[in-house]
């Protein structure tokens, strides 16, 4: 439902003024906005519309959150705590600390594994490698698992496959429902090797359908009269799971949550988050939700940080402001 920017208590000129400077940056996509849960802004740049399917790349991290906790609540993973180890193929080889490895730690991306991606050339290599677990498998542990964070794309994939293997179905029919209750009807999904989808990034989604899903967080899971994912789940996810801080942008204070980055700068939001200036930004406070999509492929000009940077600026400097 879309209503005035004025009726939501937005400022439109604000909103003119984000669609302005997203329109700058060449390879901005999307700008859309929902306040008190109504559609206040939809801008599309660069070729793309209503239509167009955004791939997201690691906002699919926060899909699978969701779905990590429908299968808590639904009994399909008997809790957090649960070692990684049965929902593997019995191809896999796990040594003891592999075995060691939980449900959480993939969440929080604690799994210990040597790994690099953030500055490092490790999902290029892991994307192009044969067997996608067995590839994170057989990676050393830096740290026993639990001990400090390391993002690993790599892990929330596997947190994937535990879950088609625990619910014994393909992940993109397991999501089925979720994205039904949301009344989005078209989900591509990155395929992988031996029947698998990427659970860490490739997802891809139409701008509204963003929207929705970062509503259905700002609802604490509900969606209209019926709780699709736990409440006590959603506010786990999105709240800091450790003490440490970064600044990233025009953003302080950002720490991650369970496959979620989060803010407790002021105003506090949470966010899925993907390469190269992905969001689905929510700020609870404010009753909002807003969602920015790139163009990605192929950089040379901007490296993805700086991509990212931008588009969280025209989020964090522009929309959140105009939310009075």
């Amino acid at each position: 439902m879309r209503a005035g920017p004025a009726e939501m208590g937005m400022s439109a000129a604000g909103l003119l003024a984000a669609a302005g400077d997203a329109a700058a940056i060449a390879r901005f996509r999307s700008l859309l906005a929902a306040r008190h849960g109504r559609l206040v802004a939809e801008y599309y740049f660069g070729g793309a519309d209503s239509t167009t399917r955004f791939d997201v790349r690691s906002v699919t991290k926060s899909v699978v959150c969701a779905l990590t906790g429908v299968a808590l609540r639904d009994g399909v993973l008997p809790g957090e705590t649960a070692s990684i180890a049965p929902y593997l193929a019995p191809l896999d080889t796990l040594d003891s600390v592999d075995s060691a490895v939980t449900v959480r730690h993939l969440l929080t991306m604690t799994s210990g594994y040597q790994w690099n991606e953030e500055t490092g050339p490790d999902y290029s290599v892991w994307i192009a490698a044969d067997d996608h677990v067995q590839y994170l498998l057989d990676r050393a542990h830096a740290t026993p698992p639990g001990v400090s964070f390391t993002y690993n794309s790599a892990a929330a994939h596997t947190l994937g496959v535990v879950l088609q293997d625990a619910a014994a179905m393909p992940l993109p029919r397991y999501a089925a429902p979720l994205f039904a209750a949301l009344g989005v009807d078209t989900v591509l999904w990155e395929p992988l090797d031996r029947g698998t989808v990427n659970g860490g990034a490739g997802i891809a989604l139409r701008g509204r359908d963003l929207l929705k899903f970062g509503q259905l967080f700002l609802q604490r899971g509900w969606s209209g009269d019926r709780s699709v994912v736990p409440e006590a789940w959603v506010d786990q996810a999105t709240r800091p799971q450790f003490a440490w801080r970064r600044a990233f942008g025009p953003l302080s204070r950002v720490t991650y949550g369970m496959l979620w980055w989060v803010s407790d700068a002021t105003p506090a939001a949470f966010y899925a988050w993907g390469y190269g200036g992905q969001f689905v930004y929510v700020v609870p406070s404010r009753d909002l939700v807003v969602v920015a999509t790139t163009d990605w492929n192929d950089l040379s000009e901007v490296t993805p940080e700086a991509l990212a940077a931008m588009a969280l600026g025209v989020i964090v400097n522009d929309v959140v402001p105009a939310a009075r």
